[in-house]
């Protein structure tokens, strides 16, 4: 647990009160993704990586780059969204629970893009434990699920899915506060799209030298022309957190604003 961790508890409900005062530092941390500029939707995606941008080693292992401070990070942004959202490539690759274990808080709903429905019936994400679990497939994937998950689909294009179609289904789903959290390729897939209205990329103190990237866009030719959004820092123990602005960019999914 980090230094903050005190006056953690009563922040979830804080954060879903509108008018609700969020105690220091999390209304710098967490205010921007109490709603969106663009849509009903907010959308913040979270990476945690080394120094020199890996997210994992050449092997693919990552358990763990970032350490305690970074992992509750990650945990309270879970219990701050309705929804969690993985590619199948992770899901395979770490198995994980996408529950919120660290901190106090809900679990949001587990959200797996799966294009063709191979995620396997034991996945630790189908796991029936009172959270919403959701498959995005094609619609003509042969989704065979547990009880209980339910399928979302979505038209793919050479197998693939557009972002905005998939924050469109989600948003028919009632859901309204997504997170992408893995992996490199499918928050570097949102972020080319122009769906991310945040991104936090929490930077662990380490040098992996090689291995996976963690972000991956279309090169350009000249610095000048690189992506220059507005970013802030925090500190989290010996870990960098930074909060990067992409509301500029954000693209509306065909999901009105209204008044919440």
């Amino acid at each position: 647990m980090d230094q903050h961790s005190d006056n953690w508890p009563g922040v979830p409900d804080l954060f879903r009160r509108p008018a609700a005062a969020l105690p220091w530092p999390w209304q710098d941390m967490f205010g921007p993704l109490r709603a969106g500029g663009a849509d009903e939707l907010t959308v913040v995606a979270q990476m945690g990586q080394s120094i020199d941008g890996r997210i994992a080693t050449e092997s693919g292992h990552s358990k763990y780059i970032n350490g305690p401070a970074g992992l509750d990070h990650l945990h309270r942004l879970r219990a701050l969204v309705d929804a969690v959202v993985i590619g199948v490539g992770t899901a395979v690759a770490d198995d994980p629970q996408l529950t919120v274990r660290r901190v106090a808080g809900p679990s949001p709903a587990r959200v797996v893009i799966d294009p063709r429905a191979r995620l396997s019936r034991n996945a630790r994400l189908f796991a029936a434990d009172g959270a919403r679990r959701i498959v995005v497939c094609g619609s003509d994937a042969a989704a065979n699920v547990p009880a209980g998950v339910e399928v979302l689909r979505v038209r793919t294009s050479d197998g693939c899915f557009a972002p905005k179609d998939i924050l469109a289904a989600l948003h028919g789903a009632g859901l309204r506060r997504i997170m992408v959290e893995g992996g490199g390729r499918t928050v570097s897939g949102f972020l080319k799209a122009g769906c991310l209205d945040r991104l936090h990329i929490v930077v662990a103190p380490m040098l992996l030298g090689a291995g996976q990237p963690s972000i991956e866009l279309p090169p350009v030719k000249f610095a000048d022309d690189a992506l220059r959004p507005p970013v802030r820092a925090h500190l989290l123990a010996d870990e960098v957190l930074f909060d990067i602005d992409l509301s500029a960019q954000r693209v509306p999914v065909g999901c009105a604003k209204t008044s919440r």
